[in-house]
């Protein structure tokens, strides 16, 4: 089934054969993260193909921007929806997915072997130090935004929601999507309160909930419970429940996922170390594609590649959903004065919580050398605005260096 408004404002048709074409082209060089993959998808679908019009790209950036989890992938999925429909949908966004799976699992299994040569753990080590500084970059990436359109009472909201943040992702754990999710629920129940709306004492109701445990959080931290204590050993529901969480709850794009997956994946369920981790993230970083693919790698490390194809499948779905199932009703969330109330609040807690990740991502570096890393990461992607892609792989070649010129390598 295809959208109705389409033909009237599309200037083209392409084939289902054009989609797996140009949408597989863009998941194989599509390096760098989301600004990559928007400015791909920009130059094919507005530009050389003129598929869409600008204002209607923008409309879909600005709508996809507003659902949890990874929003590039959302808008692949949704500029192939607005062209073909429901097929064009699904085609397109696999195709946009697969190439970077393949390419990190392939990866996962040399990286999480039992014993890989000295210079690939080398290579692991030397990238992964460097992630706790491209978290930072991501964090402020994501926020500045946000923080030029406020001034004032707004700003300083905002930073006080992005230090909560914070905070939670260095030591809430796998607590912080309650966190995200009750910064969104305080935000949208003190401007409901100050429109003097008719539902003020529904929503101080929430409030009074929250504050006790119960209510919308208080479910979501039941479930949490629930499945945790069925999964305590970190089998198959565990890593559902965590992948759940990744692709269903982490608003504010892809690299929230990390303070999501690192206390599940290393400290609750104990499938990867510490260093693994990070060689997950950085994984992540350089393959093509979204950086959600990261999850792949914890599920690789906690089912081999079954539980990597699990995890990726769970993650993606709810881009999928909420595509197949909303996108004729995305207009209408531009204008939704609750959405907007309550993105008010999570989206700079997750900016937040990004930035705060890099203290967990910091805090296991062992060796001296991969401090050293650490520094010259921040100076380049902070300082000298490098990209990430290649300030990463410079990590791992200076990783492998002192792998092979005999160096410590961290367990």
């Amino acid at each position: 089934m295809r959208p109705a408004a389409v033909h009237s404002e599309t200037r083209m048709e392409p084939s289902l054969a054009e989609i797996v074409r140009e949408w597989g082209r863009i998941g194989c060089v599509g390096f760098g993260g989301p600004p990559a993959h928007i400015a791909l998808l920009r130059e094919l679908c507005v530009q050389r193909r003129r598929w869409l019009t600008e204002p209607q790209f923008e409309r879909a950036i600005a709508a996809t921007n507003l659902l949890p989890g990874p929003a590039s992938t959302q808008l692949a999925i949704y500029c192939a929806w607005r062209l073909r429909g429901t097929a064009g949908a699904i085609v397109g966004g696999v195709c946009f997915i697969l190439p970077g799976l393949v390419a990190i699992l392939a990866l996962s299994a040399l990286f999480l072997a039992g014993s890989p040569p000295s210079w690939l753990r080398g290579a692991g080590a030397g990238a992964g130090a460097a992630v706790a500084a491209v978290a930072v970059r991501a964090g402020l990436d994501v926020a500045r935004p946000g923080l030029a359109r406020e001034t004032g009472a707004g700003r300083r909201r905002a930073l006080a929601y992005a230090g909560i943040g914070g905070l939670a992702a260095a030591l809430a754990g796998s607590w912080l999507v309650l966190v995200l999710l009750a910064c969104g629920a305080a935000e949208l129940t003190r401007r409901t309160l100050a429109r003097g709306g008719p539902r003020a004492g529904a929503w101080s109701a929430l409030l009074w909930q929250l504050a006790h445990g119960r209510g919308v959080t208080g479910r979501w931290s039941a479930t949490a419970a629930l499945l945790g204590a069925a999964a305590e050993p970190g089998g198959t529901p565990a890593l559902v429940w965590t992948a759940f969480k990744v692709g269903a709850l982490a608003f504010g794009g892809g690299f929230v996922i990390v303070p999501l997956m690192q206390a599940d994946a290393v400290n609750t369920y104990h499938w990867m170390t510490h260093s693994q981790f990070l060689n997950a993230v950085a994984l992540g970083q350089v393959t093509p594609g979204p950086v959600t693919h990261t999850v792949a790698v914890v599920g690789y490390a906690a089912g081999g590649l079954g539980g990597g194809l699990l995890a990726a499948f769970v993650a993606f779905l709810p881009s999928f959903s909420f595509i197949l199932i909303g996108a004729a009703r995305f207009e209408r969330l531009l204008v939704n004065e609750r959405v907007l109330a309550f993105l008010g609040g999570a989206a700079p807690a997750a900016a937040g919580a990004i930035i705060g990740a890099a203290v967990p991502l910091a805090s296991g570096l062992g060796e001296s050398w991969q401090l050293a890393i650490l520094a010259l990461a921040g100076v380049a992607l902070l300082g000298l605005r490098r990209g990430v892609v290649s300030t990463l792989l410079l990590a791992g070649c200076a990783g492998a260096a002192v792998a092979l010129l005999g160096g410590p390598l961290p367990h």
